[in-house]
């Protein structure tokens, strides 16, 4: 019995360090594949990178697995002061969904992403793409 006690303590910090590993903050932290920003929607990553006027969305699991995006749906709602611009995302290969439409980048812009998989219903993501990361010298646990 009484090596149940460390069992259960070590089981404890280690969901619960998983439990804060994938807040927006340390994902600020963390090196994104594609230069972008990262996000976790539900059991996936999702990264944002905007460039003028077109869109991108990269979908992974928690480890960085591709997920497949053919025959995924989605939209990018890009807001920023009083102007919306709304982008339609298509599958572009591997797990990229991709748009372009007319919008502006400005430092204090946010992006509202929703993707539905095919065959499962739409998640969203929130981002503030044109916000600079702090250092990367974090201490958050990594996963």
């Amino acid at each position: 019995m009484k090596y149940l006690k460390p069992s259960v303590l070590a089981l404890t910090m280690l969901f619960s360090q998983g439990a804060f590993a994938h807040t927006d903050e340390y994902l600020d932290t963390q090196p994104a594949p594609h230069g972008g920003q990262l996000r976790m929607v539900q059991q996936y990553h999702y990264e944002l990178v905007v460039k003028a006027n077109e869109v991108s969305v990269y979908v992974t699991d928690h480890g960085g697995k591709k997920f497949d995006t053919r025959g995924a749906t989605g939209t990018a709602t890009l807001l920023s002061g009083k102007s919306k611009a709304s982008v339609k995302l298509m599958p572009a290969g591997d797990n990229q969904m991709k748009g372009s439409g007319k919008f502006e980048l400005a430092p204090d812009m946010k992006a509202v992403v929703s993707i539905a998989l095919a065959g499962q219903t739409a998640l969203q993501g929130r981002f503030t793409p044109m916000q600079k990361a702090p250092s990367s010298s974090s201490t958050a646990p990594s996963h």
